[in-house]
């Protein structure tokens, strides 16, 4: 009696699940879900090619320096590193004299506090503390920036579907909205008129929603004079700049690649001498 109950109670169960997605799927079906202007006009980042990219990645020195470069005159005035310190810079090619260099020499000062009059100050960074903030906290960042907080750069690579691609084309992607039209030639006012970018926003049709309260940081070539030579594009800028953020993100990219081929490599020998052993243990007997 009790079995029998059980079956028809899971057979209820099952019948309104049944029921469920069966309405579920009549609805999608007569009445699917009306387009918009994110879906519609959104432009997916394209590959950029970064020497970091596949499972062989290493990263290029010379372009994670030049993006450092980057986000130290243009970036940095708004944006975090907080998971970052001035010693890590070591790891992409800059000496320890340099680095002790570029922590004092930092424009943004660590907040402390003097301990004379425990009144709150400031003191130079040195190569152990973490990139400080623009910002003394979250309500001066707004109060600067049209009350957007501007997110920390430290993992934003990893965070962002698209990772350092991105970054490029988010940086790349500032349009006008005047006049704009997708692939297939649709205009994205006339199709949607309540898509106009309000007030304090900007289009680009890279960010998920269109519409960002980050201005154009890249605005001309030239805007960052690169020590090493190279000719400072806005397309090279947006480069160099998403390789820094890939390396800030995962500064152990190399040696986990290092540690995934030799592992396999591991496994390669090891097959052939299991096989080996079962060959030699088994060998009298199978003859």
């Amino acid at each position: 009696m009790v079995r029998a109950i059980s079956y028809l109670i899971g057979l209820a169960f099952v019948g309104v699940l049944a029921i469920a997605l069966f309405g579920t799927v009549k609805t999608a079906i007569t009445d699917p879900a009306p387009p918009s202007a994110q879906h519609e006009f959104r432009v997916e980042p394209e590959s950029i090619g970064l020497a970091s990219d596949g499972m062989f990645g290493r990263f290029d020195r010379r372009q994670v320096q030049r993006g450092f470069q980057v986000y130290k005159e243009v970036c940095s005035a708004c944006h975090s590193l907080k998971f970052v310190s001035f010693r890590d810079l070591q790891k992409i090619g800059y000496s320890e004299a340099e680095v002790k260099a570029i922590a004092n020499q930092w424009a943004i000062e660590q907040p402390t506090v003097n301990p004379e009059t425990g009144e709150a100050s400031t003191r130079k960074n040195v190569p152990s503390d973490r990139f400080p903030w623009a910002f003394a906290n979250e309500t001066a960042a707004r109060a600067a920036n049209n009350n957007a907080l501007p997110p920390d750069l430290s993992l934003m690579a990893k965070a962002r579907e698209g990772g350092a691609n991105y970054v490029h084309a988010l940086l790349l992607g500032y349009r006008d909205q005047a006049g704009y039209k997708n692939e297939h030639g649709e205009e994205l006012l006339k199709k949607f008129p309540d898509a106009k970018t309000p007030e304090g926003l900007y289009f680009n049709p890279v960010y998920p929603n269109l519409n960002i309260a980050m201005p154009p940081p890249l605005t001309s070539d030239g805007q960052v004079g690169y020590a090493d030579g190279t000719k400072a594009t806005k397309d090279q800028m947006a480069r160099d700049i998403s390789a820094f953020l890939m390396w800030t993100a995962e500064p152990n990219l190399e040696a986990r690649h290092g540690a995934g081929l030799a592992a396999v490599l591991f496994l390669v020998i090891f097959c052939f001498l299991a096989w080996g052993a079962y060959q030699n243990v088994w060998r009298g007997v199978k003859h």
